[in-house]
């Protein structure tokens, strides 16, 4: 039944004019599903990265970086929708600051990086089919932002789910959209190559790559980061942070025994028995930023000798097929992360950076101090942290998890200067002008309130 249930998807993505290399590695992962590959890194198989060399350690000269940074493209990760937060476009163009949205600072950022080192660098998003149509209008108010000869965007494939009972693409009458699914960020390699962006850059004479996701605005253009990168001669870089406790959940590098080479282990790849160690910032004293650096040649190279098929570790998701009801058919999404492509390159590296360089918005909390005081706007788009460490927020996700409910309830960023911890229980709205000391924690009120 498999088998054809391979081919009843193939069928279908050819129908849907899914590019040819998107296929293949569909195929790849859909085979290693079968074979039962469950892509668990086991602890006693890895070592820890314990001395990542550090970018403040780092010497650059001005001219080295700037030099860099021109042979740089920025790609931004742009096929989210944000609907763990109640969103339903694109999650890029949710106001984060100041009255301007995530778009509107990345190209801030990039437009104060090409006048300040005289560069091209062009920013070129990967959209999904439901991000690309919105974020290309909303882009329409800059229209000096694309660079001669570059496209604005790149799209990101897609795939069938599959009914978890037989591995057949499902059928969904009711919002046929549904049947479908992105193959997760790993997928960004699959579409540079079947796009042919990857060998137009290189042609325009681009051979570096920074990658991050689009709701990370601390990943701004870096001349230091560019020259280091060019400079070490590695094909491929992650960025990395140390671990506090509240990063026990993230992602780590870590260095394969049997060969010594890096390899990124999340969640998912962790067996259940490992987790303590997983979950142990001594142990594992760094977590991935989702930051990366790619030697575009070296790829291109690489992909080309691989058919295309870079052969990323498979992640299996299992999820409903329409999310929003338990009850739908349950289904498999065929998913890589894009950052498991460090142990497909020999030599590939990691530098440690400062926390600034991430700042991702996954939840309200995370919204909540993005807009507070906290952190100050510059005139290059880049936030910048104010306070020593930053204050524990933690909203009731019954009344503040979406973001009309939490827009509803907070108009305005109380500030959080003085603030350690700000704990909420139940529906509590914020007067304007509220000001957090020390630890505060709102006890449910049984009813609506408000806190002034």
């Amino acid at each position: 039944m498999s088998e054809q249930g391979l081919q009843a998807c193939v069928a279908k993505m050819e129908e849907a004019g899914v590019d040819k290399a998107a296929i293949d590695v569909f195929a790849h992962n859909y085979r290693a599903l079968e074979s039962g590959a469950s892509g668990l890194i086991p602890e006693d198989s890895i070592a820890p990265l314990l001395d990542p060399p550090r970018l403040a350690d780092v010497p650059v000269s001005a001219a080295a970086g700037a030099d860099a940074l021109g042979k740089t493209v920025m790609i931004k990760l742009n096929g989210g929708l944000g609907t763990s937060m109640g969103l339903d476009g694109p999650k890029t163009l949710l106001t984060a600051r100041d009255g301007k949205n995530f778009l509107d600072l990345i190209v801030g950022q990039v437009e104060y990086a090409r006048q300040a080192y005289g560069v091209r660098l062009p920013l070129v998003l990967m959209n999904s089919f439901r991000t690309r149509k919105p974020t290309l209008e909303y882009l329409e108010r800059y229209p000096g932002l694309a660079v001669p000869g570059l496209a604005l965007d790149f799209l990101q494939n897609m795939e069938p789910k599959l009914l978890a009972g037989d591995l057949t693409p499902v059928s969904w009458p009711a919002d046929p959209s549904l049947e479908w699914c992105p193959p997760g960020h790993g997928d960004l390699y699959t579409a540079l190559w079947g796009t042919g962006l990857l060998r137009t850059l290189l042609d325009q004479g681009y051979r570096y790559a920074s990658v991050a996701n689009g709701d990370n605005l601390g990943a701004a253009p870096d001349a230091r980061l560019a020259g280091w990168f060019a400079a070490s001669g590695a094909p491929y870089a992650a960025e990395v942070c140390e671990r506090t406790v509240n990063d026990r959940k993230g992602g780590h590098l870590a260095v394969r025994k049997s060969d010594g080479q890096l390899i990124l282990r999340d969640t998912a790849q962790t067996p259940p028995e490992d987790m303590d160690y997983f979950t142990d910032e001594h142990r594992h004293p760094f977590f991935h930023c989702n930051n990366l650096w790619l030697d575009l040649e070296r790829v291109y190279q690489t992909l080309a000798g691989r058919g295309g098929i870079l052969g990323l570790p498979l992640i299996r998701n299992e999820k409903t097929v329409d999310p929003t009801d338990s009850s739908s058919p349950q289904v498999i999404q065929l998913e890589s992360a894009m950052g498991a492509a460090i142990e497909v390159f020999p030599g590939a590296t990691a530098i440690a950076v400062e926390r600034d360089r991430f700042l991702p918005v996954k939840t309200t909390n995370e919204l909540l101090l993005l807009r507070s005081d906290v952190f100050a706007l510059g005139e290059d788009g880049r936030l910048r942290q104010q306070v020593a460490e930053l204050p524990e927020v933690a909203l009731d996700s019954k009344y503040y998890k979406l973001i009309d409910d939490f827009e509803e309830r907070i108009p305005q960023a109380p500030s959080l200067l003085a603030a350690e911890a700000l704990r909420v229980k139940g529906d509590w709205t914020f007067a304007p002008g509220v000001r957090i000391e020390g630890v505060v924690e709102l006890a449910d009120p049984g009813t609506p309130s408000v806190y002034a």
